[in-house]
């Protein structure tokens, strides 16, 4: 059995109110994923073009600045 037919089964007694929230919520994590792949799509696309920026002699100084 797929999960996907596990979420079926678990979710077909349970009354509509219920069963609506749970589709509200595979909803949010089905967007939550998109848009992280969205974002991973948007750097990747500004790596190319800020590559002079970032990787110049005067950006050196930055490589070994610690992050929070």
């Amino acid at each position: 059995m797929t999960i996907a037919e596990k979420i079926f089964e678990v979710a077909k007694p349970l009354p509509e109110p219920l069963a609506l929230e749970a589709l509200h919520f595979i909803e949010y994590l089905s967007n939550k994923n998109s848009d992280r792949a969205e974002m991973s799509d948007l750097s990747r696309a500004q790596e190319t073009v800020m590559k002079h920026v970032w990787d110049n002699q005067d950006d050196e100084v930055w490589n070994d600045v610690k992050t929070l």
